[in-house]
């Protein structure tokens, strides 16, 4: 009997369940305990269970079931093409903060998909809007208990939401987030604000309702919009302001489980939270505590081994967005007053290509680097931050890569994991 659907297995992790059961490259998963697999949730929901019975296809379309053992909850070592096992859910609203709105012509195709997809919420930590959200979709993330879910709310108002999202069709969320948190799903929400549209008493409207929701309301984050130079023609946003910043970090105090970006209080001149006051830091890739915690493991890898005597006397430099300059100074004179034979200089990047007012470090293009450190002393090596890259790639945004980025500055260039140990690991030459 042939198979007409199914979805194509790119790879079988060697010595995985999968590949001990004869399952392989090319093959088609159709089914597995006899129900249909739609997308990766239903495939992971289906495979949590120790015993199965896979239907596969042959490419020919010749079925069989493949019964395998596995560990329960643990992978079967199984890779589709795409990851998703379907078409990815693009994103219909015109949010007047876009980012991906903002950015310059010609980079690479995929930069300017917008995606609106639950799946990637759940599994890789995107935030989605729920305007995607059908009921259908609704009744499978609470029947599965699919969670954390990541979601941009923004405003509680639904009309004001609406401006925001660019769609007043669709811009109430609170009732699905009321629904989903009282069915036990985990929530974390971001809140971009955006200068005299949802900040002062709209912000603390919104924090007010979403904290309302319970402990299943996880985390709240509320972060500034980020503004390129290339906004003509898109909503009138103004840059944030230091009154705006002090403003916005005072009306989250008065909420737990409330915490704002590291922009924010720098904005403000304030000095970063403490450690404790992250809790965990469940929204770190939201730039909510990212500095923080990279100033913790610093100090607790040069706490608990110090700097060896060993350590490189070749200087080196260090590459970084404007935001974290100042800190990663004081991070290497901490370095220097432990052990004299460390000698470097931090180098903050003016972001050029998307302009002055994008000042986080993951938003540097090797184009810039090359521009402003060309004529530059930079030492024995560079040292720049991983996030600069393309997830898994060695490739900035504007597409030059780290080996053209050493040729062109003539010095060896390391990558530094998003992590203080590693950095100070790798200033110390180790």
């Amino acid at each position: 009997m042939l198979v007409k659907r199914g979805h194509a297995i790119k790879s079988v992790d060697k010595d995985s369940p999968a590949w001990r059961a004869g399952i392989r490259a090319g093959m088609r998963l159709a089914a597995i305990n006899g129900r249909a697999v739609n997308d990766v949730l239903d495939y992971l929901f289906y495979a949590y269970d120790p015993e199965l019975t896979l239907t596969v296809a042959d490419a020919k379309g010749r079925r069989r079931a493949v019964t395998l053992t596995h560990e329960e909850g643990g992978g079967l070592g199984l890779n589709f093409e795409p990851g998703l096992m379907d078409r990815q859910r693009r994103c219909r609203n015109k949010c007047v903060f876009c980012f991906i709105d903002q950015q310059p012509p010609g980079m690479r195709e995929s930069l300017y998909f917008k995606d609106d997809d639950i799946r990637l919420s759940f599994l890789t930590g995107n935030y989605v809007t729920l305007t995607n959200l059908s009921e259908a979709d609704e009744r499978r993330i609470i029947t599965r208990h699919i969670s954390p879910i990541r979601v941009s709310v923004h405003a509680a108002d639904p009309a004001l939401r609406g401006v925001m999202l660019g769609r007043p069709d669709g811009a109430g969320c609170m009732e699905t987030l009321a629904r989903l948190t009282a069915a036990g799903i985990t929530i974390h929400a971001q809140i971009v604000v955006c200068q005299g549209l949802n900040g002062g008493e709209q912000l603390t409207r919104t924090l007010r309702e979403l904290h309302a929701l319970g402990e299943r309301m996880e985390s709240v984050s509320v972060v500034p919009a980020g503004l390129t130079r290339y906004r003509d023609g898109l909503y009138p946003l103004e840059p944030l302001t230091r009154e705006a910043a002090l403003d916005h970090i005072s009306r989250a105090a008065a909420f737990e489980r409330a915490c704002c970006a590291d922009e924010l209080y720098i904005k403000a001149g304030l000095k970063l939270p403490p450690d404790k006051a992250y809790e965990g830091y469940p929204q770190l890739e939201n730039g909510v505590g990212m500095t923080r915690l990279l100033i913790t493991e610093f100090m607790d890898e040069l706490n608990r081994s110090g700097i060896t005597v060993s350590a490189k006397k070749e200087p080196f430099s260090v590459a970084t967005g404007m935001i974290a300059g100042k800190y990663l100074t004081d991070l290497l004179n901490i370095a220097v007053d432990k052990c004299g034979t460390i000698k470097g200089n931090v180098y903050t990047i003016r972001n050029d290509f998307f302009g002055e007012g994008v000042t986080v470090s993951g938003l540097v293009t090797g184009g810039d680097m090359i521009r402003q450190l060309k004529d530059r002393d930079l030492g024995s090596r560079l040292l720049i931050p991983q996030n600069m890259l393309r997830n898994g790639e060695n490739v900035f945004l504007d597409d030059v890569t780290v080996a053209e980025l050493s040729a062109a500055l003539d010095v060896p260039v390391r990558v530094v994991r998003q992590d203080g140990a590693d950095l100070l690991r790798a200033m110390s030459g180790r």
